[in-house]
């Protein structure tokens, strides 16, 4: 193994170990041995997660005059599913190695033998990925569905609900967040590739144009990887990959990928893809019911509500929580060289203040002499605008390492000093600088520096 591949390897194994040892996440039903791709989030994991959606739907859905929100169900009829084409052909090629019987895709299997005891493979047969579940108190009598392997159909057969209750016009979004469910045959990497995960989808309606979905296209590329920038993501560590023609679904005009650099390799965080007007031309095709748009403004003005009736293109922005989660993670996880300051080994995440699970925490120098009680008075003002962590066990330097190591932009101590001026010390993470302010500038200073 080349040592650049043995340092990524290493690198993973270590957020992993960060992951699970700072309560972020956890490998789901660990006491009974685990469950293979389903992961949960811990308490500093939930926050950091609620804050990358936070400011995923404030970016893309409140901030915004063109986006509505929604939240389906996870459970649809399943003809939904039928007319989206997941039934006939969401599937991958599955091979069983005739020695140790393990299962992988074929599509990532190098030379036709087994990973793991390099037995012969199986020819390869098509393996659904939808988790099949039943509706009913009895499964020989129940209707057989799925867990949703997308949040995007629920926007879809949505639609004329959404514009006829929100009289929004076109052009307009959708965006939802929600949990999808796969059956991955070789779930893997941590939380990039699992059977249960959570997406942020949009599903933009314009006018039926190719010009304007071209144009819709490439302004959403934009707006997907500004989000990825401004969650902390070094730029350096994204690209931007155009489908090949012969990579596209036939329904589609053009599909780009926004790529990260992994330490097991660069994969996709985002697709934006130019949907043309397939999605709604099933779902209109096999409900039998219209979905068609009633554009006002467009056909001859007569003053008599003529216009003109047409299903809409759809551009659509689709971006995994759980692997911008990783993303993060892996691109401020750092561990110092002892030459910034820090002692050799010691780990700093260096997340964004807007997206950290902790902004701030309160140290008093020490429990005793009135200190505590102080940092407690502040802690409970702080508290009160922000995610904040009282901490005053041991010496300050090891509380600092504690607070680095999991995030936090600013670290607060109550000192002597305090008792005299009324004045704490804020640290700030990155670059360990310190600086002075009155308690009464606390929660200030903190909402400017965090909301920079």
């Amino acid at each position: 193994m080349d040592n650049k591949k043995e340092q990524k390897e290493n690198l993973m194994e270590k957020i992993v170990s960060l992951c699970k040892r700072r309560g972020f996440i956890f490998q789901s039903s660990e006491i009974y041995g685990g469950v293979g791709g389903i992961y949960d989030y811990g308490p500093l994991g939930v926050e950091l997660k609620n804050n990358i959606k936070q400011y995923w739907w404030k970016k893309f859905v409140s901030d915004r005059e063109d986006m509505v929100g929604l939240d389906s169900g996870i459970v649809m009829n399943p003809k939904v599913w039928e007319a989206s084409g997941h039934v006939g052909g969401f599937s991958d090629p599955l091979v069983e190695c005739k020695a140790c019987h393990k299962r992988f895709r074929a599509d990532q299997i190098k030379d036709n033998k087994c990973p793991d005891c390099s037995g012969e493979l199986t020819v390869a047969k098509n393996f659904n990925l939808m988790l099949k579940t039943y509706l009913g108190p009895a499964e020989n009598t129940a209707t057989p569905t799925y867990m949703r392997p997308e949040t995007a159909q629920g926007i879809f057969v949505n639609f004329k609900n959404i514009v006829e209750s929100s009289r929004i016009k076109i052009p307009f979004g959708v965006g939802q967040i929600g949990k999808a469910f796969r059956n991955e045959i070789t779930p893997g990497n941590f939380t990039y590739r699992t059977r249960e995960f959570e997406q942020g989808e949009i599903e933009y309606f314009i006018k039926p144009d190719k010009a304007e979905s071209e144009k819709q296209y490439r302004y959403w590329i934009d707006e997907a990887r500004d989000f990825y920038l401004e969650i902390g993501i070094k730029k350096s560590s994204l690209t931007l990959r155009e489908h090949e023609k012969t990579e596209l679904s036939h329904y589609s005009n053009g599909t780009t990928d926004i790529e990260f650099d992994f330490p097991f390799g660069t994969s996709e965080l985002a697709g934006i893809a130019q949907r043309t007007d397939f999605d709604l031309s099933q779902h209109q095709q096999f409900s039998g019911k219209s979905l068609e748009y009633f554009d006002e403004e467009s056909g001859p003005s007569t003053g008599s509500g003529q216009g003109k009736k047409f299903i809409p293109y759809v551009v659509e922005p689709s971006m995994g929580i759980d692997r911008a989660i990783l993303a993060v993670l892996c691109d401020a996880f750092d561990q110092s060289d002892g030459n910034d300051g820090r002692e050799k080994g010691e780990v700093t995440l260096h997340l964004s203040a807007k997206i950290a699970p902790i902004k701030v925490a309160i140290l008093p120098l020490v429990k005793k002499d009135g200190l505590a009680e102080k940092a407690k008075e502040i802690y409970k003002s702080t508290k009160s605008c922000f995610t904040a962590y009282y901490d005053e066990s041991g010496s300050i330097g090891r509380r600092y390492r504690r607070q680095d190591e999991i995030g936090t932009p600013f670290c607060i101590t109550i000192d002597y000093d305090t008792l005299k001026d009324n004045a704490v010390t804020i640290r700030e993470r990155d670059s360990m600088k310190q600086e002075r302010i009155k308690i009464s500038e606390v929660n200030n200073y903190l909402f400017g520096h965090i909301l920079e």
